[in-house]
């Protein structure tokens, strides 16, 4: 038994291209998007809709899923603190590898002992989740900006200097205190 639910919409069944390398299937459909998916200040809200537009194909080794994923992402600026969203398209590739099987095609528990195991068809499901986390993961920034431009905040007040421009503060550096004795000899 699979812990993957066949009816969950990132979970696809790989029934139909019935392990014969060369053929292939194409799925279009819209999931929600899992809790979670993003980094500090970038995420897909949850249960924002995800796009797919994805061709799984039969190889000797598994199945190759490759694609885009469209999804909203929110986020706020590193500068500004400002909420804000837009839409982006990943690229999603991966290649689910055939569980390892004995001379009578019967499935053999092998540990696979590469630094880098690539994920395994669990009963001709396909789980989707984690190369939809690592795609996102990955392309998100780590400091999303609003614009190229944002003035940000203000470090001494903290207000938005993108609603005030010329907002300033009359504040002197201490060290340079006793230089202002040369400006104004009566300021002793």
């Amino acid at each position: 038994m699979t812990g993957l639910d066949p009816k969950d919409p990132l979970v696809l069944d790989v029934r139909t291209l019935q392990r014969a390398p060369g053929s292939m299937l194409t799925v279009t459909r819209s999931a929600p998007a899992p809790a979670g998916l993003g980094v500090a200040m970038a995420r897909v809200p949850a249960g924002s809709p995800i796009d797919l537009d994805l061709r799984l194909e039969s190889v000797l080794e598994g199945v190759l899923v490759s694609g885009s994923a469209d999804l909203q992402i929110s986020a706020e600026c590193s500068r500004c603190l400002e909420p804000f969203e837009w839409f982006e398209e990943m690229d999603l590739t991966e290649l689910y590898r055939y569980p390892p099987t004995d001379a009578r095609g019967a499935i053999v528990d092998e540990a696979d002992e590469s630094d880098d195991p690539l994920p395994e068809l669990q009963d001709d499901l396909i789980d989707l989740h984690p190369v939809l986390r690592d795609a996102v993961v990955l392309d998100l920034p780590l400091a999303p900006l609003c614009s190229e431009d944002c003035l940000g905040l203000c470090p001494t007040c903290g207000i938005r200097l993108e609603d005030d421009p010329r907002h300033t503060h009359e504040t002197s550096d201490p060290r340079w205190a006793a230089l202002s004795v040369l400006v104004d000899p009566d300021a002793r």
